[in-house]
Protein backbone atom coordinates (compact mmCIF):
# COMPACT_ATOMS: atom_id res chain seq x y z
CA UNK A 1 0.00 0.00 0.00
CA UNK A 2 2.90 2.30 0.73
CA UNK A 3 4.27 1.79 -2.76
CA UNK A 4 0.87 2.61 -4.27
CA UNK A 5 0.68 5.76 -2.18
CA UNK A 6 4.11 6.80 -3.34
CA UNK A 7 3.09 6.15 -6.90
CA UNK A 8 -0.03 8.26 -6.58
CA UNK A 9 1.92 11.09 -4.96
CA UNK A 10 4.58 10.92 -7.64
CA UNK A 11 1.91 10.92 -10.31
CA UNK A 12 0.23 14.04 -8.90
CA UNK A 13 3.59 15.75 -8.57
CA UNK A 14 4.37 14.99 -12.20
CA UNK A 15 1.00 16.35 -13.29
CA UNK A 16 1.53 19.57 -11.29
CA UNK A 17 5.02 20.04 -12.70
CA UNK A 18 3.68 19.53 -16.23
CA UNK A 19 0.91 22.09 -15.59
CA UNK A 20 3.42 24.67 -14.41
CA UNK A 21 5.63 24.07 -17.43
CA UNK A 22 2.68 24.33 -19.79
CA UNK A 23 1.50 27.57 -18.17
CA UNK A 24 5.00 29.05 -18.26
CA UNK A 25 5.33 28.15 -21.93
CA UNK A 26 1.92 29.65 -22.70
CA UNK A 27 2.77 32.93 -20.91
CA UNK A 28 6.04 33.20 -22.85
CA UNK A 29 4.24 32.70 -26.13
CA UNK A 30 1.66 35.32 -25.17
CA UNK A 31 4.33 37.85 -24.23
CA UNK A 32 6.12 37.22 -27.51
CA UNK A 33 2.87 37.77 -29.38
CA UNK A 34 2.82 34.23 -30.75
CA UNK A 35 -0.37 33.29 -28.91
CA UNK A 36 -3.44 35.39 -28.20
CA UNK A 37 -4.51 35.93 -24.57
CA UNK A 38 -8.02 35.95 -23.15
CA UNK A 39 -8.64 39.50 -21.87
CA UNK A 40 -11.56 40.93 -19.88
CA UNK A 41 -11.20 44.67 -19.26
CA UNK A 42 -14.22 44.80 -16.95
CA UNK A 43 -12.88 41.99 -14.79
CA UNK A 44 -9.42 43.59 -14.67
CA UNK A 45 -11.03 46.76 -13.34
CA UNK A 46 -12.80 44.70 -10.66
CA UNK A 47 -9.46 43.20 -9.63
CA UNK A 48 -7.87 46.66 -9.48
CA UNK A 49 -10.70 47.83 -7.22
CA UNK A 50 -10.30 44.72 -5.08
CA UNK A 51 -6.57 45.36 -4.60
CA UNK A 52 -7.23 49.01 -3.76
CA UNK A 53 -10.00 48.04 -1.32
CA UNK A 54 -7.82 45.44 0.39
CA UNK A 55 -4.90 47.89 0.74
CA UNK A 56 -7.15 50.62 2.18
CA UNK A 57 -8.82 48.21 4.59
CA UNK A 58 -5.48 46.85 5.77
CA UNK A 59 -4.16 50.37 6.39
CA UNK A 60 -7.32 51.36 8.28
CA UNK A 61 -7.06 48.25 10.43
CA UNK A 62 -3.41 49.04 11.19
CA UNK A 63 -4.21 52.66 12.14
CA UNK A 64 -7.15 51.57 14.31
CA UNK A 65 -4.89 49.14 16.15
CA UNK A 66 -2.40 51.95 16.72
CA UNK A 67 -5.22 54.15 18.06
CA UNK A 68 -6.43 51.42 20.43
CA UNK A 69 -2.85 50.95 21.64
CA UNK A 70 -2.58 54.72 22.26
CA UNK A 71 -5.84 54.66 24.26
CA UNK A 72 -4.44 51.82 26.37
CA UNK A 73 -1.25 53.83 26.94
CA UNK A 74 -3.27 56.90 27.98
CA UNK A 75 -5.38 54.74 30.27
CA UNK A 76 -2.27 53.41 32.01
CA UNK A 77 -0.88 56.92 32.40
CA UNK A 78 -4.21 58.22 33.74
CA UNK A 79 -4.47 55.37 36.23
CA UNK A 80 -0.96 56.01 37.57
CA UNK A 81 -1.72 59.72 37.91
CA UNK A 82 -5.05 59.11 39.67
CA UNK A 83 -3.46 56.54 42.00
CA UNK A 84 -0.74 59.05 42.85
CA UNK A 85 -3.36 61.68 43.72
CA UNK A 86 -5.33 59.21 45.84
CA UNK A 87 -2.19 58.21 47.75
CA UNK A 88 -1.24 61.83 48.45
CA UNK A 89 -4.74 62.94 49.42
CA UNK A 90 -4.75 62.99 53.21
CA UNK A 91 -7.76 61.48 55.04
CA UNK A 92 -8.73 64.68 56.84
CA UNK A 93 -8.84 66.78 53.67
CA UNK A 94 -12.15 67.84 52.16
CA UNK A 95 -13.80 65.30 49.85
CA UNK A 96 -11.54 62.31 50.60
CA UNK A 97 -14.34 59.79 49.94
CA UNK A 98 -15.44 61.63 46.81
CA UNK A 99 -11.85 61.65 45.59
CA UNK A 100 -11.51 57.86 46.02
CA UNK A 101 -14.78 57.31 44.16
CA UNK A 102 -13.67 59.65 41.38
CA UNK A 103 -10.44 57.68 40.92
CA UNK A 104 -12.40 54.43 40.55
CA UNK A 105 -14.92 55.97 38.16
CA UNK A 106 -12.16 57.40 35.98
CA UNK A 107 -10.45 54.02 35.68
CA UNK A 108 -13.76 52.31 34.84
CA UNK A 109 -14.52 54.90 32.18
CA UNK A 110 -11.16 54.31 30.49
CA UNK A 111 -11.68 50.53 30.62
CA UNK A 112 -15.13 50.78 29.03
CA UNK A 113 -13.89 53.11 26.30
CA UNK A 114 -10.95 50.85 25.41
CA UNK A 115 -13.16 47.76 25.38
CA UNK A 116 -15.89 49.37 23.28
CA UNK A 117 -13.64 50.61 20.49
CA UNK A 118 -11.82 47.27 20.48
CA UNK A 119 -15.01 45.23 20.20
CA UNK A 120 -17.00 47.48 17.89
CA UNK A 121 -14.75 49.57 15.65
CA UNK A 122 -11.68 47.34 15.45
CA UNK A 123 -13.76 44.16 15.56
CA UNK A 124 -15.80 45.38 12.59
CA UNK A 125 -12.63 45.88 10.53
CA UNK A 126 -11.19 42.50 11.55
CA UNK A 127 -14.35 40.72 10.38
CA UNK A 128 -14.40 42.74 7.16
CA UNK A 129 -10.82 41.81 6.23
CA UNK A 130 -11.19 38.06 6.88
CA UNK A 131 -12.89 37.60 3.49
CA UNK A 132 -10.04 39.06 1.42
CA UNK A 133 -7.48 36.19 1.56
CA UNK A 134 -9.97 33.64 0.18
CA UNK A 135 -11.07 35.91 -2.65
CA UNK A 136 -7.46 36.82 -3.44
CA UNK A 137 -6.61 33.10 -3.69
CA UNK A 138 -9.57 32.49 -6.02
CA UNK A 139 -8.54 35.38 -8.25
CA UNK A 140 -5.08 33.84 -8.56
CA UNK A 141 -6.65 30.45 -9.30
CA UNK A 142 -8.90 32.02 -11.93
CA UNK A 143 -5.82 33.51 -13.60
CA UNK A 144 -4.11 30.11 -13.67
CA UNK A 145 -7.19 28.42 -15.09
CA UNK A 146 -7.43 31.15 -17.72
CA UNK A 147 -3.89 30.28 -18.86
CA UNK A 148 -4.86 26.58 -18.92
CA UNK A 149 -7.91 27.47 -21.00
CA UNK A 150 -5.82 29.50 -23.46
CA UNK A 151 -3.26 26.69 -23.70
CA UNK A 152 -5.97 24.07 -24.35
CA UNK A 153 -7.61 26.37 -26.88
CA UNK A 154 -4.38 26.89 -28.79
CA UNK A 155 -3.53 23.18 -28.68
CA UNK A 156 -6.95 22.24 -30.01
CA UNK A 157 -6.65 24.88 -32.71
CA UNK A 158 -3.29 23.50 -33.86
CA UNK A 159 -4.68 19.94 -33.96
CA UNK A 160 -7.67 21.17 -35.87
CA UNK A 161 -5.39 22.65 -38.52
CA UNK A 162 -3.30 19.48 -38.58
CA UNK A 163 -6.38 17.34 -39.04
CA UNK A 164 -7.39 19.31 -42.08
CA UNK A 165 -3.93 18.85 -43.54
CA UNK A 166 -4.01 15.10 -42.89
CA UNK A 167 -7.41 14.79 -44.46
CA UNK A 168 -6.10 16.62 -47.50
CA UNK A 169 -3.13 14.25 -47.73
CA UNK A 170 -5.36 11.18 -47.52
CA UNK A 171 -7.47 12.49 -50.36
CA UNK A 172 -4.33 12.74 -52.61
CA UNK A 173 -2.64 9.77 -54.37
CA UNK A 174 -0.99 7.33 -51.96
CA UNK A 175 2.48 8.15 -50.80
CA UNK A 176 5.46 6.20 -52.04
CA UNK A 177 5.47 4.11 -48.85
CA UNK A 178 1.83 3.25 -49.35
CA UNK A 179 2.38 2.51 -53.06
CA UNK A 180 5.22 0.17 -52.18
CA UNK A 181 3.01 -1.71 -49.74
CA UNK A 182 0.73 -4.44 -50.97
CA UNK A 183 -2.58 -3.14 -52.17
CA UNK A 184 -4.43 -4.85 -49.37
CA UNK A 185 -2.29 -2.93 -46.73
CA UNK A 186 -2.65 0.55 -48.18
CA UNK A 187 -6.19 0.95 -46.77
CA UNK A 188 -5.05 -0.14 -43.31
CA UNK A 189 -2.31 2.50 -43.21
CA UNK A 190 -4.74 5.29 -44.15
CA UNK A 191 -7.29 4.11 -41.62
CA UNK A 192 -4.64 4.02 -38.87
CA UNK A 193 -3.55 7.61 -39.60
CA UNK A 194 -7.12 8.84 -39.50
CA UNK A 195 -7.77 7.00 -36.22
CA UNK A 196 -4.65 8.46 -34.57
CA UNK A 197 -5.55 11.96 -35.72
CA UNK A 198 -9.13 11.64 -34.48
CA UNK A 199 -7.98 10.28 -31.11
CA UNK A 200 -5.67 13.26 -30.45
CA UNK A 201 -8.29 15.66 -31.74
CA UNK A 202 -11.03 14.24 -29.53
CA UNK A 203 -8.77 14.27 -26.44
CA UNK A 204 -7.81 17.89 -27.08
CA UNK A 205 -11.46 18.80 -27.51
CA UNK A 206 -12.32 17.18 -24.18
CA UNK A 207 -9.41 18.96 -22.46
CA UNK A 208 -10.56 22.26 -23.93
CA UNK A 209 -14.14 21.75 -22.75
CA UNK A 210 -12.97 20.83 -19.24
CA UNK A 211 -10.57 23.81 -18.99
CA UNK A 212 -13.24 26.18 -20.28
CA UNK A 213 -15.81 24.93 -17.76
CA UNK A 214 -13.47 25.30 -14.77
CA UNK A 215 -12.39 28.79 -15.86
CA UNK A 216 -15.93 30.03 -16.54
CA UNK A 217 -17.26 28.76 -13.19
CA UNK A 218 -14.57 30.68 -11.30
CA UNK A 219 -14.97 33.70 -13.54
CA UNK A 220 -18.76 33.92 -13.07
CA UNK A 221 -18.51 33.56 -9.27
CA UNK A 222 -15.94 36.33 -8.98
CA UNK A 223 -17.83 38.63 -11.33
CA UNK A 224 -20.77 38.37 -8.91
CA UNK A 225 -18.75 38.71 -5.70
CA UNK A 226 -16.22 41.42 -6.52
CA UNK A 227 -18.72 44.24 -7.30
CA UNK A 228 -20.74 43.35 -4.16
CA UNK A 229 -17.57 43.42 -2.06
CA UNK A 230 -16.54 46.76 -3.56
CA UNK A 231 -19.92 48.29 -2.68
CA UNK A 232 -19.80 46.89 0.88
CA UNK A 233 -16.83 49.09 1.82
CA UNK A 234 -19.08 52.16 2.27
CA UNK A 235 -21.22 50.46 4.91
CA UNK A 236 -18.16 49.10 6.69
CA UNK A 237 -16.51 52.53 6.87
CA UNK A 238 -19.74 54.15 8.06
CA UNK A 239 -20.26 51.57 10.82
CA UNK A 240 -16.63 51.72 11.91
CA UNK A 241 -16.33 55.50 12.22
CA UNK A 242 -19.88 56.03 13.44
CA UNK A 243 -19.24 53.58 16.25
CA UNK A 244 -15.89 55.20 17.02
CA UNK A 245 -17.39 58.70 17.04
CA UNK A 246 -20.24 57.61 19.31
CA UNK A 247 -17.95 56.03 21.87
CA UNK A 248 -15.61 59.04 21.72
CA UNK A 249 -18.49 61.43 22.36
CA UNK A 250 -19.77 59.40 25.30
CA UNK A 251 -16.28 59.00 26.78
CA UNK A 252 -15.37 62.68 26.58
CA UNK A 253 -18.76 63.75 27.94
CA UNK A 254 -18.43 61.49 30.97
CA UNK A 255 -14.76 62.38 31.42
CA UNK A 256 -15.69 66.08 31.34
CA UNK A 257 -18.07 65.51 34.26
CA UNK A 258 -15.42 63.70 36.26
CA UNK A 259 -12.89 66.45 35.49
CA UNK A 260 -15.37 69.08 36.67
CA UNK A 261 -15.94 67.11 39.88
CA UNK A 262 -12.18 66.96 40.44
CA UNK A 263 -11.93 70.71 39.89
CA UNK A 264 -14.75 71.32 42.38
CA UNK A 265 -13.06 69.19 45.02
CA UNK A 266 -9.77 71.02 44.53
CA UNK A 267 -11.54 74.39 44.71
CA UNK A 268 -13.28 73.48 47.97
CA UNK A 269 -10.03 72.17 49.43
CA UNK A 270 -8.31 75.46 48.65
CA UNK A 271 -11.22 77.47 50.10
CA UNK A 272 -11.01 75.54 53.35
CA UNK A 273 -7.28 76.12 53.49
CA UNK A 274 -7.81 79.85 53.02
CA UNK A 275 -10.54 79.92 55.68
CA UNK A 276 -8.31 78.13 58.19
CA UNK A 277 -5.46 80.46 57.33
CA UNK A 278 -7.69 83.49 57.76
CA UNK A 279 -9.07 82.18 61.06
CA UNK A 280 -5.59 81.65 62.43
CA UNK A 281 -4.55 85.16 61.43
CA UNK A 282 -7.67 86.67 62.99
CA UNK A 283 -7.08 84.85 66.27
CA UNK A 284 -3.49 86.07 66.38
CA UNK A 285 -4.55 89.66 65.72
CA UNK A 286 -7.23 89.44 68.42
CA UNK A 287 -4.76 88.26 71.05
CA UNK A 288 -2.33 91.06 70.23
CA UNK A 289 -5.06 93.67 70.36
CA UNK A 290 -6.23 92.80 73.89
CA UNK A 291 -3.47 94.84 75.53
CA UNK A 292 -4.52 97.96 73.65
CA UNK A 293 -8.28 97.49 74.14
CA UNK A 294 -8.61 100.10 76.86
CA UNK A 295 -6.63 102.71 74.94
CA UNK A 296 -8.68 102.30 71.76
CA UNK A 297 -12.19 101.68 73.11
CA UNK A 298 -13.31 105.17 72.26
CA UNK A 299 -12.02 105.11 68.66
CA UNK A 300 -13.48 101.61 68.12
CA UNK A 301 -16.92 102.71 69.29
CA UNK A 302 -16.86 105.68 66.94
CA UNK A 303 -15.85 103.60 63.82
CA UNK A 304 -18.40 103.75 60.94
CA UNK A 305 -20.65 100.69 60.62
CA UNK A 306 -19.91 100.39 56.88
CA UNK A 307 -16.24 99.78 57.58
CA UNK A 308 -17.13 96.99 60.00
CA UNK A 309 -19.36 95.31 57.40
CA UNK A 310 -17.21 95.84 54.36
CA UNK A 311 -13.66 95.85 55.84
CA UNK A 312 -11.22 98.92 55.46
CA UNK A 313 -12.56 99.60 51.76
CA UNK A 314 -15.86 101.60 51.86
CA UNK A 315 -16.35 101.25 48.06
CA UNK A 316 -17.30 97.56 48.33
CA UNK A 317 -20.98 96.53 48.51
CA UNK A 318 -22.56 95.37 51.79
CA UNK A 319 -21.96 91.69 52.51
CA UNK A 320 -18.86 91.44 50.26
CA UNK A 321 -16.84 88.24 50.81
CA UNK A 322 -14.29 87.85 47.99
CA UNK A 323 -13.80 88.18 44.24
CA UNK A 324 -14.02 85.54 41.51
CA UNK A 325 -13.35 85.53 37.77
CA UNK A 326 -15.61 83.76 35.23
CA UNK A 327 -13.76 80.96 33.44
CA UNK A 328 -16.76 80.02 31.27
CA UNK A 329 -19.71 81.86 29.75
CA UNK A 330 -23.01 81.34 31.58
CA UNK A 331 -26.42 82.25 30.17
CA UNK A 332 -28.98 83.09 32.83
CA UNK A 333 -32.10 80.93 32.71
CA UNK A 334 -34.07 82.74 35.43
CA UNK A 335 -34.64 86.29 36.56
CA UNK A 336 -32.62 85.93 39.75
CA UNK A 337 -29.53 84.58 37.95
CA UNK A 338 -26.42 86.51 36.97
CA UNK A 339 -25.22 86.51 33.34
CA UNK A 340 -21.49 85.68 32.98
CA UNK A 341 -18.95 86.17 30.24
CA UNK A 342 -15.53 84.57 30.46
CA UNK A 343 -13.17 87.03 32.16
CA UNK A 344 -15.87 88.92 34.10
CA UNK A 345 -14.92 89.80 37.70
CA UNK A 346 -17.72 89.16 40.20
CA UNK A 347 -18.00 90.41 43.80
CA UNK A 348 -19.26 87.48 45.86
CA UNK A 349 -21.83 88.54 48.49
CA UNK A 350 -23.30 86.81 51.50
CA UNK A 351 -26.89 85.58 51.19
CA UNK A 352 -29.40 87.62 53.22
CA UNK A 353 -30.84 84.29 54.33
CA UNK A 354 -28.17 81.53 54.37
CA UNK A 355 -30.89 78.87 54.11
CA UNK A 356 -31.70 80.10 50.60
CA UNK A 357 -28.24 79.18 49.27
CA UNK A 358 -28.19 76.05 47.12
CA UNK A 359 -25.13 73.81 46.91
CA UNK A 360 -22.77 74.91 44.14
CA UNK A 361 -24.35 78.40 43.76
CA UNK A 362 -23.07 81.80 44.90
CA UNK A 363 -24.59 85.25 45.17
CA UNK A 364 -22.71 88.03 43.45
CA UNK A 365 -22.55 91.32 41.60
CA UNK A 366 -20.59 92.28 38.50
CA UNK A 367 -17.63 94.44 39.64
CA UNK A 368 -18.07 96.70 36.61
CA UNK A 369 -21.77 97.16 37.43
CA UNK A 370 -21.00 98.14 41.03
CA UNK A 371 -18.16 100.48 40.01
CA UNK A 372 -20.42 102.40 37.60
CA UNK A 373 -23.77 102.51 39.38
CA UNK A 374 -23.26 101.28 42.94
CA UNK A 375 -26.54 99.40 42.48
CA UNK A 376 -26.84 96.41 44.81
CA UNK A 377 -30.13 95.38 43.20
CA UNK A 378 -28.20 94.08 40.14
CA UNK A 379 -26.94 91.12 42.15
CA UNK A 380 -27.87 87.54 41.27
CA UNK A 381 -26.96 83.91 41.78
CA UNK A 382 -24.53 82.01 39.53
CA UNK A 383 -22.90 78.51 39.41
CA UNK A 384 -19.71 78.40 41.43
CA UNK A 385 -17.95 75.95 39.06
CA UNK A 386 -18.12 78.52 36.23
CA UNK A 387 -15.75 80.79 38.18
CA UNK A 388 -12.35 80.78 39.83
CA UNK A 389 -11.45 82.60 43.05
CA UNK A 390 -8.97 85.45 42.72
Amino acid sequence: MAEIGKGVTAGKLAINVQKRLTRAQEKVLQKLGKADETRDAAFEEMVANFNKQMAEGTKLQKDLKAYVTAVKTLHDASRRLQDCLADMYEPEWFGKEEMDTLVEDTDTLWLDYHQNITDKSLGCMDTYLTQFPDIKARIAKRDRKMVDFDSARHHFSSLQKGKKKDEAKIAKPAALLEMAAPSWAQGLISAHQVAQTNLSYNQAEEDLGRAQKIFEELNVELQDELPALWDSRVGVYVNTFQSLAGHQEKFHKEMSKLSQNLNDIMTKLEEQRQLKKGGTAAATTGDGAKSDEANHSESASSAPKSSVTNGSDGDLPPGFLYKVKAIHDYTATDGDELELKMGDVVLVLAFDNPDEQDDGWLMGLQESQWSQKKDISAKGVFPENFTQKI
